[in-house]
């Protein structure tokens, strides 16, 4: 039994230290700036962020409280710490309920802007140059495809086919493609900002909406990922300090049993070592 409440308390203290790890980088990500990028900010929530900043000290501050009870084995403070750490958690679930829903609507919502945004040569032009960026780093052309630039293709958008096309692309509709289908014809009829583009003109087949709500969703999967491991930790954590705290109302005291001349059993406390 004792080695039993050994391994519960050891395992006490290292589940508490998960919870100070858990809580510090909740600090780190919270006060980090991973929306950096001007587009994805304007887009993504912060409300995240937010609950990261508020509970992450608050975290930080009761692991501490659990460590020292559990190392200690100071029963009440290992009550009281489960108990704080419990109104914790349930107050984290409440607020951060929403960035589930959050993450189910930002499809929808992505969507909805690529439409205030097209045609994108009339867009912002933070958002041309952010987007730009992204077209050059992801050889990607345009939110859903090279005609939400309409006539007015950025230089980012051009793509240079592997292979030489055929003479008969040339006579061909406007939105063959290469071979390996990385590029698409565009038409000879845009205006290309460079006068030595002639001709017929490729851009990346590839649009950028998935690629930019594949940035936009990452920030908020990654607190919903904090947060559930959080949570995970925090109820094995109120498990073991519960544990621990309560022993004396769930040890079972040692006894002897003997049995009388007349074959009755008796049961009775087994005397004291002091």
């Amino acid at each position: 039994m004792a080695r039993c409440r050994s391994y519960l308390r050891g395992l006490a203290i290292c589940v508490t230290v998960l919870l100070l790890v858990s809580g510090v980088v909740m600090i780190g990500v919270g006060f980090s700036s991973i929306d950096s990028n001007m587009l994805v900010a304007e887009l993504s929530s912060s409300d995240g962020l937010l609950v990261l900043q508020v509970f992450g000290p608050v975290t930080v501050i009761l692991s501490v409280l659990g460590v020292c009870a559990a190392t200690l084995d100071l029963k009440p403070l290992l009550v009281v710490f489960s108990a704080l750490i419990f109104v914790e958690f349930v107050a984290l679930m409440v607020v951060a309920s929403p960035l589930v829903q959050v993450q189910a609507q930002m499809d929808s919502a992505v969507d909805e802007v690529f439409l205030n945004v097209t045609p994108l040569h009339r867009a912002e032009r933070y958002i041309q140059n952010e987007l730009n960026k992204l077209q050059a780093s992801d050889s990607c052309c345009g939110l859903r495809s090279f005609e939400d630039w309409d006539d007015q293709l950025p230089a980012s958008c051009f793509c240079t086919p592997p292979t030489s096309p055929p003479a008969s692309y040339h006579n061909s509709q406007w939105g063959n493609s290469s071979s390996d289908g990385s590029c698409v014809m565009a038409g000879s009829d845009l205006h290309p900002p460079s006068p030595q583009i002639t001709g017929i003109l490729w851009v990346h087949s590839k649009p950028c909406g998935p690629i930019l709500k594949s940035y936009l969703s990452f920030p908020i999967k990654l607190r919903i990922g904090i947060i559930s491991a959080f949570a995970t930790i925090t109820m094995v954590a109120i498990a073991l300090c519960l544990t621990l705290g309560l022993e004396n109302y769930w040890k079972t005291p040692p006894v002897e049993t003997t049995v009388d001349d007349f074959n009755r059993v008796k049961y009775e406390p087994k005397p004291s070592l002091t």
